[in-house]
């Protein structure tokens, strides 16, 4: 069975869902390279992931972006088809099929690195510090590691598992391996070009547990989390005299542009989207 709409058709799934501006950048860059799309919202059941999945497909969808709580189990329905990002990071946030087989790809971490080096801080050659050691950490490591940064250290409230995370880096790059280190927040000792908060304190409404006088001169705090107003990290940042801060919205529409660019064959311009959705924020729209 196909979808009736000759457009190619796009969705992003999750529980809940509602709150997703993945629709309106996709359009967006539609609108901006001149390809016809529709692209939705899903909300899966809990238990009805991989049903959702499917059906999808069968109807005729072109690709599938994936979010919380699903996108370990979207690396999973992949199986051996997944780019070694979606491998490492256990979890998959883009889906297409090709040859009646289901492929995997996470796009979070170039996301993350194209908006550092739009930000002016990229990584290539810098020291960085990621804070967090759970999914979101996962599907950015490589790509930080891969950008050329002169050392990454992972922290976390659970040293145990920034010391896995650091080690299936070191496992994915040997020749990098001795640029990365691992150990609990009260070890994040050093001097950071860049820290980037990818544990979820500030949805929680806290700032991680951080040792003062991390931040090297110049540096930037980067949270993961993006809201209309600066994030707790931010203004944890902030008290500790960092001037450069930015959440994670640019990383959400550039992850979403290198899912557009797997899917179509071509990269959308992400400055434009990027300050129409900062404007809308803003508006609290």
């Amino acid at each position: 069975m196909t979808h009736p709409d000759s457009r190619k058709r796009y969705a992003v799934v999750g529980n809940p869902i509602a709150h997703s501006r993945s629709p309106c950048i996709h359009e967006a860059f539609a609108r901006q390279t001149g390809i016809a799309l529709s692209y939705e919202r899903i909300l899966a059941p809990l238990d009805g992931f991989a049903a959702t999945v499917r059906e999808f497909f069968d109807q005729g969808g072109a690709g599938l972006n994936v979010t919380v709580p699903f996108k370990e189990q979207a690396c999973a329905l992949a199986g051996e088809r997944l780019s070694d990002r979606a491998r490492l990071a256990g979890a998959a946030n883009t889906l297409w099929m090709r040859d009646g087989l289901l492929h995997g790809c996470n796009t979070d971490g170039v996301g993350l690195v194209d908006d550092l080096i739009r930000l002016g801080h990229s990584p290539a050659g810098r020291r960085v510090l990621l804070v967090g050691a759970g999914g979101a950490a996962k599907g950015v490591a490589l790509p930080l590691i891969e950008a050329g940064c002169a050392a990454l250290r992972i922290v976390n409230r659970t040293p145990a598992r920034a010391a896995e995370l650091g080690a299936r880096l070191a496992s994915q790059l040997p020749p990098m391996a001795s640029r990365i280190t691992a150990g609990g927040l009260d070890e994040a000792e050093g001097d950071w070009d860049i820290v980037v908060n990818a544990s979820s304190s500030s949805l929680g409404g806290e700032p991680p547990a951080l040792p003062a006088g991390i931040y090297a001169d110049g540096a930037l705090a980067y949270d993961m989390v993006y809201g209309s107003a600066e994030t707790p990290f931010m203004r944890q940042a902030q008290a500790q005299g960092v001037r450069h801060r930015a959440d994670g919205l640019g990383m959400l529409v550039g992850q979403a542009a290198a899912s557009f660019a797997i899917w179509n064959g071509v990269a959308p311009e992400t400055g434009p989207v990027l300050e129409a959705l900062r404007r809308s924020l803003q508006d609290g729209a």
